[in-house]
């Protein structure tokens, strides 16, 4: 089997941050859910804090990796101007567009994947930053927590419908 360049990059813009993002994301929200003052001890609540860091520092560095190299390394090739009487089929979004029961995938998804999936790293990196900044107090702070952990869910879903969309218009018409 061969796989092009442009093939090998979506697949590790999609598969494998996209892999990573879910492992980062199931580990920091089971740190964040179980980080209560009531479930931990002294020693304990520095030993789940590493955890709950790394989890939430590796969903934030995946979510940009997955967005930076989804906007300036895939989506160029989705993106490119098919030459007069080219094969449409070697340029994604004309193909999409060329086809009317295709041109939702590019109106609807990729305007969802150029646009509202940026918010996934954005809020990964928020969640990031008030988990360093307050660090053991989060134990304490039950509000603070749960805040965390919607904004964590968020961060999630808008990646998720991104990556659900992304291989949807893959099926449909495929970076070659």
């Amino acid at each position: 089997m061969y796989l092009s360049e442009r093939e090998v990059w979506s697949l590790i813009h999609g598969l494998v941050f996209g892999a990573l993002f879910l492992l980062a994301f199931a580990g920091g929200l089971a740190e964040l859910w179980s980080f209560r003052a009531d479930l931990l001890t002294a020693s304990g609540a520095e030993e789940r804090l590493r955890r709950l860091v790394l989890g939430t520092c590796l969903m934030a560095v995946v979510a940009w990796l997955t967005v930076l190299t989804g906007t300036y390394i895939v989506y160029p090739w989705y993106r490119a101007s098919p030459p007069p009487r080219a094969d449409l089929t070697l340029y994604p979004r004309s193909y999409l567009l060329s086809r009317p029961e295709l041109r939702m995938w590019h109106t609807f998804g990729m305007e969802w994947k150029e646009h509202v999936g940026w918010v996934a790293p954005i809020l990964a990196t928020a969640v990031t930053y008030v988990v360093l900044r307050y660090r053991v107090r989060l134990a304490h702070d039950n509000t603070l927590r749960r805040a965390l952990i919607v904004l964590f869910s968020l961060a999630f879903l808008a990646a998720a419908v991104a990556g659900l969309l992304g291989a949807m218009i893959s099926k449909a018409a495929p970076v070659r």
